[in-house]
Order: C-alpha cells, then structure tokens, then sequence
C-alpha cells in the first residue's frame, strides 16, 4: 500500500554512478559467454513443468528468482519452491564468473539497475517468466500443521511459470478471497512461519520502504508501508534458507548469513526508551513480538522502531569448512540462516545452493564452488556496500532536488531520533539534534534544535543541496 508519493522533477544520478564507481557494461567476452548460455539447451534434469508454479515479485520486475506453490499434504502442508539454477549457465573459470565477482550484486537506481548477469540471463534465460521452460534449483519442504519442517527434498528441475504476479495485485486478490490456487495457501502459511519465528526471537522492523521512482518526465519519491502478502511471501524465502543452513551445518560446509543476536544492554535500552514514548512492554514479551504489533505510521511508534533498528547490527557472511562456525546463527530470522534465493541477483546464492545439491545428494561439493565460500564474504561486504551507498545516495538527492527552491518553509514533522551525548552532556561545538521525518513530502533528515523524542514538532529547512545530496532543518 502506497502511503505517500511527491513528484520531483528531471534528475540526473549518472554522478552518483560515477562517484560509486558502477560498471557502464559488460566485457565483449562476458557477454558473450552469457549469449551463448542463453541459446543452449537446457540440460538434463527432472521435469517439473506439471507443476504450476507462480512467481511473486514487486510490480514490472524481469529478473524472476522464485517461483512457488504451495499445497496441502496429510498432516500439514508441501511447500515447493523453485530457484533460478543460475550456475547452469555460468562456466566455473570463465570470463562470466569473472565479471559477476568484481559485481558482486545488482545495484538497483532509479534510472536503471546495474545487473549481476547481462540481461539476456538476468531477464531472459535465467528468469523464471511465465510460460517458458527454465532451469531450476526446485526446493520441496513438507511442514506439519504447525509450520515446522518434517522434510526437505532438493534437485534440479525443469520448471514452467504459470503467471507473473505482483504484490499489490495479489493483496487485492486476497482481500477478495480470490487468491490463484498455486498461492491461496500464501496467507495461512506465512502466518504460521510468522508465529514460529516470533516464538523462536525473530525480529523484524516494520518501517516504511522509502524509494525513488519513475514518473513521465520526472520522479516520484515514495514512501510505502509491506503489505501483508509481500511478509508472507518473505516467510517462504526465509524458510528455505533456514532450510539450506541445516543442510550445510550437518555437511560442516557452507555460507550462512550471519548476525550476533542483541546484547542484553542494548534490549534494556531499548525498554528503558519505551515508557517516554507510551509504548507498552508487558513482561515477557519478545522484541519480535512487541514490534509486530506496532503500527509505523504513529510517530512514537515509529521513534522506538527507530531506536529498535540499533539491536539490528553485525550482519555479515561467515564461511566454513569442516570446523562449525562459533556464531552460526542469525539474530533477526532467530536461527541459522543462509542466502541462496536470489542468485540472479546475489553472488553468494549460486555458490549456496551447488553446496546444497552436493550435500543433499550424498556428493563431493564440486571444488570450484568449494574453493569460492572463504572469498565470497569480503566480496559481499563490499558490495553490499556499495549497493547500500546506491540506495541511500538516490533517496538523498531526490530529496534535495525536490526541497531545492523551498528553503526557509517550514513542514510538520515526527522526531524519530536524537542524539545521545556521552553521560547526558552536548558535545562540544555541536548543537542538539536528532533525525525527522516530515509528513509532506515524505523525507527524512537531520535537525537542530531541543527535539523530543517521538513528539511532533515544526521544522524549517535550512539547506537543501543536489550537490552535495544534503537536506537538513532546524527547529522552527
């Protein structure tokens, strides 16, 4: 559900790709390689095209990771969920490999993405669109009524996507209780893995997705709230990257995804913060569980998720092989975890899941996906930084561009965060401030001034520069 969206005009973010340094294209022989892959047969593997599986992904997306259906099975349910087989059609060695190392992930802007894989893998061949066959890592958890797996079943498959769905349309279909039958078990299903992972410490923050998109001549600066079936659908991912994690812990071989859970101090900051600002913590209640029932779009709400994202830190990949990691696990999923789900977008996850076949299949896992797993998490951290830095950096000039000539108005706005001087003193040449985030145009940015946490106040901007992608206000 689209909360709130602004129209900016014209904005050029080729300086932001410069500045990031985002490769403009591929090398001839990587391209190459990719073309060639893309006009080859598929290979031999087991076919599953009688199975009608459905993709689910943000709407006019082309790289299509994952395709599912979901079914019921005496006591419970058989969740089947398809992958893109991605290392069918990227040679160990080759110059392909090569350039999706130095990439490392899709780089998402406004103008344009910077893919993984050349676009005749990435949106073509590889991508699981409707009505053709495609290459799959297929896959088959059986769960108990209660969502927790009893088995887990895993090959490679020919596949065939019946329909291409989207997440507002299929929010609007299960309202109308007209769910496809490949998903109408979506909601009931994501909310029993929704329960267990609150069960087990889950965590996760509901804020609002702010982003920068297209609009005729110009852009839209968006701020939107997950609606229920884009969580659920979440659910299904987690889970079979929870499943890969057991998968490579009983092999002593992989890559998990990796979180410290939060310190014990850090929580009771976090319920020291909760009374100023009326949220109510009863006694055994969870982070995970307190979160979930909290609605963002309330500012002292939002201020304490704000403050909750601080227990969120740490994430990383750990490698191992033979010896098991001392920290395996991941303190937001509230168990192991790995990311093998998005290999049209994600390195890691092609390396994931050929661990994975290998292992579920009683085999050697091949040396070139073996040798990969200690390199592949610096290689991950620098580009999850750099994609981070995208994201950021498109969102910060928009905003600037679009608050450029209103310099000296003044906006009603909710405080989300202050700064927090060393024993409750300021800083020295530093005045108090904290973060804002105004009600119209949906921006968030840094104030001056006495700012109370989680209150309401009126702000004035103060600067506003596209060059430099700054925005900040002072208290009115």
């Amino acid at each position: 559900m689209v909360i709130r969206r602004v129209l900016a005009p014209r904005i050029d973010f080729g300086a932001l790709r410069r500045e990031l340094k985002l490769p403009e294209q591929f090398p001839p022989a990587a391209r190459r390689e990719a073309d060639e892959a893309a006009a080859a047969p598929l290979p031999p593997a087991a076919d599953r095209t009688d199975v009608e599986f459905v993709t689910l992904d943000p709407v006019g997306s082309r790289d299509l990771d994952q395709a599912m259906h979901l079914g019921r099975r005496p006591g419970g349910y058989r969740v089947r969920y398809a992958i893109a087989d991605v290392a069918t059609h990227v040679r160990p060695g080759g110059a392909l490999e090569e350039e999706t190392w130095r990439r490392g992930q899709t780089v998402y802007l406004p103008d344009g993405n910077v893919p993984l894989h050349p676009h005749t893998l990435s949106e073509g061949a590889a991508s699981l669109l409707p009505g053709q066959d495609r290459a799959a890592v297929l896959w088959t958890i059986d769960l108990d009524a209660d969502g927790g797996i009893v088995a887990v079943e895993l090959e490679r498959a020919r596949v065939r996507s019946r329909a291409q769905l989207d997440y507002r349309g299929v929010q609007a279909d299960a309202e109308a209780g007209r769910l496809p039958d490949p998903i109408a078990l979506l909601p009931e299903i994501g909310a029993l893995l929704t329960a267990r992972g609150l069960r087990r410490g889950a965590m996760n923050l509901p804020l609002p997705e702010q982003d920068v998109e297209p609009d005729g001549d110009g852009w839209r600066l968006v701020l939107r709230g997950p609606v229920p079936m884009e969580d659920h659908n979440a659910q299904i991912s987690l889970l079979t990257g929870m499943a890969a994690a057991d998968i490579m812990l009983a092999g002593r071989v992989g890559l998990l995804r990796t979180m410290p859970p939060p310190k014990p101090e850090a929580v009771q900051r976090l319920r020291t913060a909760a009374a100023p600002l009326g949220v109510d913590w009863p006694a055994g209640m969870s982070v995970g569980e307190l979160l979930a029932g909290l609605d963002a779009a309330e500012p002292r709400s939002a201020a304490f998720i704000d403050q909750a994202a601080e227990l969120m830190r740490g994430a990383g990949y750990t490698a191992f092989d033979g010896e098991l990691p001392e920290q395996p696990g991941h303190g937001g999923v509230g168990a192991a975890y790995a990311h093998v789900t998005a290999p049209l977008r994600r390195l890691a996850d092609r390396y994931v899941a050929e661990v994975c076949l290998a292992l579920h299949a009683g085999r050697e896992v091949p040396d070139w996906a073996r040798t990969a797993l200690p390199k592949l998490p610096e290689v991950m951290a620098v580009t999850d930084r750099t994609a981070g830095a995208a994201t950021r950096g498109a969102i910060e000039l928009a905003e600037a561009v679009l608050l450029e000539h209103r310099v000296g108005e003044t906006f009603d706005a909710a405080v989300l965060d202050v700064d927090a001087p060393p024993a409750g003193e300021a800083k020295p040449g530093r005045e108090p401030g904290g973060t804002v985030a105004l009600d119209e145009p949906p921006v968030r940015a840094r104030c001056v001034g006495e700012l109370p946490l989680g209150e309401r106040v009126r702000v004035r901007l103060v600067t506003a520069d596209p060059a430099q992608r700054k925005v900040a206000f002072a208290r009115a």
